[in-house]
């Protein structure tokens, strides 16, 4: 079988409902229901989210903030430029990276991350912090801490960094990297989850089962028709309120008016059920999930 490409957003998916991993990236069926009662809101707000990463990555690359500031024309967009532009000094002894993707193997398939931004340092700071993964975030609610590190985003980004990115850092292994998110909400208390060796241990060991028994079951389907098998769906209803395909798998027809958190798909260019994006070098024989 060609190898697949997967990332923390389609591994997320799996883990919450198999059957919404089937639906989305196997069989590649978008369903119009909205994740939220308020769609249009939803939808202005991940606009406004992409616009903010544009205007980061710019200014990282070296476009001076006063052009960058006249392009900005929404109130929210341009409190939430302010906030980064108040938190941005506590980088300054840093290299900061942009935009940067990375990709490793991972039993017999491949893993990708998107990070926003990579800050290094040439020597550690006082807590012996060697590398900085940035993540923009920019929820209505701060997420728990709790909440956050359940995601396999929190899993997926360090470990990618530690097998694809390492050599941006002079030396130094897992327990000198450090995950932030930063709240655009919340701009001066960004979400600092420090890694570790047993975290790193662990987490490889659970991406590499995770990533072969998914392997495997799309191996499966592919001998068969698999438009006739139905994966498992979640066991909690509530993951069901944001699902697009709620309707479809007769798990209910109204939105929930909760705020819907996209992974960090939604916030790049890609549409978030568009399959036909490939990062730049993939090989044909590659699949992106």
């Amino acid at each position: 079988m060609p190898v697949t490409l997967f990332s923390a957003s389609s591994l997320q998916d799996y883990v919450i409902c198999k059957r919404r991993f089937q639906l989305r990236y196997v069989l590649g069926w978008t369903w119009p229901a909205p994740e939220t009662d308020r769609p249009t809101e939803q939808e202005e707000r991940i606009r406004l989210g992409r616009e903010l990463h544009r205007l980061i990555h710019q200014h990282l690359l070296g476009i001076p903030v006063e052009k960058l500031s006249l392009m900005i024309q929404h109130p929210a967009l341009e409190r939430w430029w302010h906030a980064y532009l108040a938190f941005m000094p506590r980088l300054r002894p840093l290299r900061v990276l942009p935009e940067i993707t990375l990709s490793t193997p991972l039993a017999g398939q491949r893993l990708m991350a998107r990070f926003d931004a990579i800050a290094v340092a040439d020597q550690p700071d006082v807590s012996g912090v060697r590398a900085i993964i940035l993540d923009w975030k920019t929820y209505h609610h701060r997420p728990s801490r709790e909440w956050l590190m359940a995601r396999l985003q929190s899993r997926v980004y360090p470990v990618v960094f530690l097998q694809a990115g390492s050599a941006l850092m002079t030396s130094g292994g897992p327990s000198d990297v450090e995950l932030w998110y930063w709240f655009a909400e919340h701009p001066l208390n960004p979400e600092r989850l420090r890694y570790s060796e047993a975290a790193y241990r662990t987490d490889v060991a659970y991406l590499e089962n995770l990533v072969a028994e998914i392997a495997q079951r799309i191996a499966t389907a592919a001998s068969i028709d698999i438009t006739e098998e139905v994966w498992p769906l979640t066991e909690d209803e509530r993951e069901c309120r944001y699902c697009p395909y709620r309707a479809l798998c007769r798990r209910g027809v109204i939105a929930s008016p909760a705020e819907y958190m996209p992974d960090d798909a939604a916030l790049h260019d890609e549409a978030p059920y568009e399959m036909g994006w490939e990062p730049e070098g993939l090989q044909a024989a590659e699949a992106l999930f």
